[in-house]
């Protein structure tokens, strides 16, 4: 270590880039897999995640084909390109598995994310509030005297940034559904 606590070639901006030029970069993937809507198959996948020591950082889960019983998980994970082969492997040999795709690779897809955001404040804190959730196209469901409840839809990053302008603003309490995604075009 540096006097500054900087680690030599800890960036590609590094003068010296000691990073190994073939290792594996972690990431952030979204997988969909689409199942059989059985009992216990939520559980199969998340202890498939679980058994590995994967990590999920979002999983969303529902019925999408009513007559055929079939459900969508959405989950993100992060990991090297090889663990997400994987893990798309070992998702694809549980018995009511369909289908496995990783947007991430397989081409352009849209990610939405829905949230609801209780924010408690008085004065002008309550009218920026108010101000900053018209910019980021919230809609106010519940009002008080005392706090208001936002409900805002938009990419994991939109939602990010809402949060983040909303701590100073009293912040109370937040609720989000996780990612639902599916691939662009046909």
């Amino acid at each position: 270590m540096s006097a500054l606590n900087i680690k030599k070639g800890s960036t590609s901006h590094s003068a010296y880039d000691l990073r190994d030029p073939h290792a594996e970069i972690a990431g952030r993937h979204t997988l969909t897999v689409l199942t059989d809507n059985d009992p216990g198959v939520l559980a199969r996948v998340a202890g498939l995640f679980t058994g590995r020591g994967y990590n999920i950082e979002s999983l969303t889960v529902a019925e999408v084909d009513h007559k055929g019983h079939l459900s969508r998980f959405t989950i993100v994970t992060t990991g090297t390109p090889t663990v997400i082969e994987q893990i798309k492997a070992q998702l694809g040999r549980i018995v009511p598995v369909h289908e496995v795709h990783d947007l991430t690779v397989e081409g352009a897809s849209v990610e939405r994310e829905l949230a609801l955001f209780k924010v408690a404040g008085t004065g002008e804190k309550r009218v920026e509030a108010l101000r900053l959730a018209d910019i980021f196209r919230a809609n106010v469901v519940d009002s008080t005297l005392e706090s208001f409840v936002f409900e805002i839809t938009g990419t994991p990053e939109k939602i990010d940034a809402f949060a983040d302008l909303m701590r100073p603003l009293g912040l109370a309490d937040v609720a989000r559904t996780g990612v639902a995604a599916l691939p662009r075009g046909i």
